[in-house]
């Protein structure tokens, strides 16, 4: 179950999460122990994030040797807002690219371009991850910057 903190309510958190379109920034840490980041595509549902990368990716083996993520969804531009929190990654498959044709189409709105062409490359191989958090917490600096456009 999910913990959530902060000013929003779930049902906020999960509007939010559906309707920003953003990347999710996330942490995990290399085999040294050292912090990495990175933004990834996502989309919310089900109470869980799920991403795509290639499977070469250096993120890929991080998540295998270590599965606890944090991870920050805000918005780029004034009023700033959004979530972080924390969880567990679990990397499967992407039979067929589904996840990364969801992600193109929320993010690109189709696949009518060169990257997506590239993304979706039969050579490919394309993993899968789902995030489960265990904590998410909301932040939403509205109120305090309705003065600043």
């Amino acid at each position: 179950m999910i913990e959530f903190r902060g000013p929003w309510t779930g049902d906020d958190v999960e509007t939010f999460l559906q309707d920003v379109r953003v990347p999710i920034r996330l942490a995990t840490r290399k085999p040294d122990g050292s912090l990495w980041i990175v933004p990834l595509w996502y989309r919310y549902r089900d109470g869980c994030f799920e991403c795509a990368t290639g499977a070469n990716a250096h993120l890929v083996e991080f998540l295998r040797a270590n599965s606890d993520v944090g991870f920050d969804v805000s918005t780029n531009e004034i009023p700033y807002r959004g979530v972080r929190g924390s969880g567990t990654a679990t990397l499967t498959a992407d039979e067929d690219s589904t996840v990364l044709r969801e992600l193109i189409d929320r993010y690109l709105d189709g696949t009518d371009s060169a990257l997506a062409e590239r993304l979706l490359d039969d050579d490919r191989e394309e993993v899968r991850i789902l995030i489960e958090p265990n904590r998410i917490y909301s932040w939403d600096y509205t109120e305090r910057m309705s003065d600043v456009s």
